[in-house]
């Protein structure tokens, strides 16, 4: 969807956050905004992986037992899971359980290690992959972009699993490496104002 719908305060929003009520406040205080903290990036990472042929309403309904489950997506704990972790996830019924999934996240869990070590965070690299203003094109008409391409493969190249092109577009979208909010939408500038603090090009 590349409109806006009028909520029930009367402003406009992305037609999508009006699509299930739990998405409202997730499109009002978290899609689109700026994302440097490493734990958040590889958070977002995991269940963007996780979404791959699901609804994000389901993932979104789910995090909490996410959370749970992988010791709030600190990547570091994560990536010292067993062979009896995949077994003790494959039997919680509050996350997805699918076991490539499962095996993916704590395997990119240790190519998230190895990164922190190597670049100094995940901020670092992700970053760089933040598209010029130029590249940009009207907000919710992509699915994938040259950045996002260019991501995948790196992160192929690095090791990292489930990171094909449209799932890392998702993820520049919901990170904020694009404001990808509808021109309309009263949290597109509210996005617009924090990215200039933080010196972002768009």
């Amino acid at each position: 969807m590349s409109k806006a719908v009028a909520g029930l305060d009367g402003k406009l929003r992305c037609a999508w956050c009006a699509t299930a009520p739990e998405f409202l406040s997730y499109h009002d205080t978290e899609w689109g905004f700026p994302v440097h903290e490493d734990v958040r990036l590889f958070e977002k990472l995991v269940l963007e992986g996780f979404q791959s042929g699901l609804s994000w309403r389901t993932i979104l309904n789910k995090r909490e037992n996410f959370r749970k489950a992988f010791h709030g997506f600190d990547f570091h704990r994560v990536a010292r899971f067993t062979q009896k972790d995949v077994e003790r996830l494959l039997k919680d019924e509050g996350i997805i359980r699918h076991r490539g999934k499962i095996e993916a996240a704590i395997h990119n869990a240790k190519c998230a290690r190895e990164m922190v070590e190597r670049e100094g965070s995940l901020a670092a690299f992700f970053w760089r992959y933040e598209p010029k203003a130029a590249n940009l094109a009207k907000p919710q008409t992509l699915t994938t972009s040259a950045e996002s391409i260019a991501l995948s493969k790196d992160l192929k190249k690095l090791g990292w699993k489930f990171v094909g092109p449209t799932t890392m577009f998702a993820l520049m979208q919901a990170m904020g490496l694009i404001n990808d909010h509808v021109e309309d939408c009263v949290i597109r500038a509210q996005v617009a104002k924090v990215r200039k603090a933080h010196g972002k090009k768009s």
